[in-house]
């Protein structure tokens, strides 16, 4: 560089003849240009050097190398940012298990509580490759009929615990969906529409935080076989479109529903029927004697029925157990419960029922399957001649009644303020098994049968 400097110079000097000014001018330039070297020199000695005296502690194991003047220090090489890819439809079996892929992890996203991480299961592709344990647990596949696509078919999530603010946009996410049981879960919302769902049959959302008036949207559910409400807070009327589908069983118990049992209740193919913890109110309707071909128990324990008890319940000759307890209903046990070759459990218990206890009921211990007959905290004044065989076996229970020389019974003010007040029941001396025994499947018009209307039983004793 200083080599160039003067090179330019020494022609512009012979450029300008070499004239003693430029003589002159040309020694101050040289002196001024050795200053400025000179300078240049004691700065660069101010300078650092790579000698050990320079350099800040040496550490174990670290390298000198990093201290070179020559080749500047290098940074560690950085991690490639980590992804976590979407999967296409090309990495599934079928384009339904693709669908069905997006439909859980949308619903993932919304869950509120997961304390077993039940979801934590819910990842990869292999949506019908489940072990129950491991991958996509509550998820089950079938092949739909008429096709060859293995997709899923069944969600069960009993006892998950799981939390979500709705099941919409879910349940009906799964065309294809037969069954939805989700017992002991944290759901909410409403019930979502699955009219759309051509194959789906059972319903179980029991045990949950659903609340509001009846689910309108299982009413158009004609093919559903099972529908279980229980322990969640649904209230007010049960619309009587219910009985009109093809149920096998159907559990309200434990809601605040709280209307008459609509007559339609005869009209339905129901084997299993609970009502029981609700506030359902009226009388317990006649018609239901029209179930007879199908019906296996029913629990109408702990609401607030009223009336008579019905005559048509003898007609219900499947019966295995039947349960009234804890209502409002007064009258007679009727003759016609002396049908019920089948019944196994029989409770009447905290009732205003009164009069005798047939003898014909109490033989169903003997001649039937009867175990169990609850008539405590009633009126009963006195009992047919097998009936006091049963209190040695302890099937019958008739604590805290109005009959005379059995210990626990209530007080002879309260029993006769009771028969003090007017009663409207009627007494039918007939037995639907003896006037027709083997064609007793439907309802008699009771016009045809002689009853009276008892208003003053006779007082006990």
């Amino acid at each position: 560089m200083i080599h160039s400097c003067f090179d330019t110079n020494q022609l512009i000097f012979k450029r300008n003849n070499m004239f003693p000014m430029r003589v002159v001018n040309l020694s101050f330039f040289i002196l001024a240009l050795s200053t400025w070297l000179i300078a240049q020199s004691n700065a660069a000695d101010l300078t650092p050097s790579p000698h050990p005296s320079n350099m800040p502690p040496h550490k174990p194991g670290q390298s000198l190398s990093r201290w070179s003047h020559e080749t500047p220090p290098t940074q560690p090489p950085q991690p490639a940012p980590s992804c976590e890819c979407e999967p296409s439809p090309e990495d599934f079996t079928n384009m339904k298990q693709y669908e069905a892929y997006k439909v859980i992890k949308r619903f993932k996203g919304i869950i509120t509580s997961d304390p077993l991480n039940i979801t934590g299961t819910w990842v990869g592709t292999k949506i019908c490759d489940n072990d129950e344990i491991n991958t996509y647990r509550g998820f089950y596949c079938d092949t739909p009929p008429g096709t060859t696509d293995l997709t899923i078919a069944a969600i069960d999530f009993n006892g998950f615990h799981l939390g979500a603010p709705t099941l919409d946009g879910f349940i009906n996410g799964f065309p294809d969906l037969a069954l939805f049981h989700a017992n002991s879960n944290n759901f909410s919302g409403t019930v979502p529409d699955l009219s759309g769902l051509p194959y789906f049959y059972e319903l179980d959302l029991s045990n949950n935080n659903f609340s509001g008036p009846f689910p309108t949207n299982v009413v158009p559910l004609t093919n559903l076989a099972f529908l279980d409400l229980r322990f969640n807070h649904f209230e007010g009327p049960v619309p009587s479109q219910i009985f009109y589908i093809g149920y096998e069983a159907l559990f309200l118990n434990n809601n605040i529903f709280d209307s008459s049992i609509p007559a339609s209740l005869g009209s339905s193919p129901v084997e299993y029927l609970t009502f029981a913890n609700n506030r359902f109110t009226g009388p317990i309707p006649a018609s239901i004697c029209n179930t007879s071909r199908t019906l296996l128990e029913v629990l109408f324990l702990n609401n607030q029925f009223s009336g008579c008890l019905p005559y048509e319940i003898g007609y219900l000759r499947d019966l295995t157990v039947f349960d009234v307890g804890m209502n409002q209903l007064t009258g007679y046990i009727p003759l016609s419960f002396g049908c019920l070759s089948n019944i196994e459990q029989l409770n009447l218990a905290q009732n205003s029922l009164y009069g005798m206890v047939p003898d014909v009921v109490c033989q169903l211990a003997k001649t039937g399957n009867l175990v169990n007959l609850s008539l405590s905290d009633n009126y009963f004044t006195s009992l047919g001649p097998n009936c006091w065989d049963l209190l040695h076996t302890n099937v019958l229970d008739v604590r805290n009644n109005c009959i005379v020389g059995l210990p626990n019974q209530k007080s002879p003010i309260k029993c006769h303020f009771f028969f003090s007040l007017p009663r409207h029941c009627p007494y039918i001396a007939h037995m639907p098994c003896e006037v027709n025994p083997r064609r007793n499947a439907t309802c008699y018009d009771r016009t045809h049968w002689p009853w009276h209307f008892d208003h003053s039983p006779p007082l006990p004793h």
